[in-house]
């Protein structure tokens, strides 16, 4: 009877975590940008996780498990997905910021990230019947590579890399750390409606615009990691 079970067992473990989070990172960015986003179909082992030049991203989740999230983008790669996305949203090409060091370009990334993360959890919690919270992106302009470690607060750390590509053949990376983890399903149950990406995108630019005042404690906040990471 044990071994009949077993067989028939259905285990989600790291790598379809991973694949659900790029899922996410396609889903959301081609709504957003219109882009044909895709990624790779290799992923890589990888001992640490990094922020690399020119802008990375960076997220920490926590609750039925624990990890870090990382985007690392070219200038190239950053202004393509800003300008795609702005222009998407009815902005005059005359009005976009020309350079990946402008804040407003790292303002778009981050909230582009929060998205994707955003989208991650409603999954989690709809296909694997836990919650993991997040914190606010981080997302830093960067002249050299930034090591980023969660070892603290995982118990099994394992880390993974995998190769994005825009409509314009540039090229990102997202790097996950999590908890060795694996989810067993003990009996089946109903997946709850998928949320669509637009809704996730209008109510994201609404809180947006309902929350100016939060930008000085934002700014305070950035110094405070910069400072952390000895930049």
């Amino acid at each position: 009877m044990t071994n009949k079970w077993r067989e028939s067992e259905v285990v989600y473990g790291t790598e379809d975590l991973l694949t659900s989070l790029c899922n996410s990172v396609t889903r959301v960015l081609n709504v957003a940008t219109q882009c044909q986003i895709h990624y790779s179909g290799m992923v890589q082992r990888i001992t640490k996780t990094c922020l690399k030049p020119d802008i990375g991203c960076f997220v920490l989740f926590d609750g039925g498990f624990s990890g870090l999230v990382v985007l690392n983008f070219s200038a190239q790669t950053a202004m393509e997905l800003y300008e795609s996305y702005m222009l998407n949203m009815g902005m005059p090409k005359s009005e976009l910021a020309s350079a990946h060091t402008s804040d407003e370009v790292a303002n778009i990334m981050g909230e582009l990230m929060n998205q994707i993360v955003g989208d991650f959890s409603g999954k989690v919690r709809r296909e694997l019947q836990t919650h993991i919270t997040q914190n606010q992106p981080k997302m830093l302009v960067l002249s050299k590579q930034v090591a980023l470690s969660v070892d603290t607060h995982l118990d099994k750390p394992e880390a993974r890399r995998v190769t994005f590509y825009t409509g314009q053949n540039n090229i990102f990376y997202l790097e996950l750390a999590i908890d060795r983890t694996e989810f067993i399903k003990l009996h089946d149950f109903e997946v709850n409606e998928v949320v669509n990406p637009d809704e996730l995108i209008a109510q994201a630019n609404a809180e947006q615009d309902a929350a100016p005042e939060t930008a000085t404690q934002e700014s305070l906040d950035h110094e405070e990691l910069m400072k952390s990471l000895g930049m």
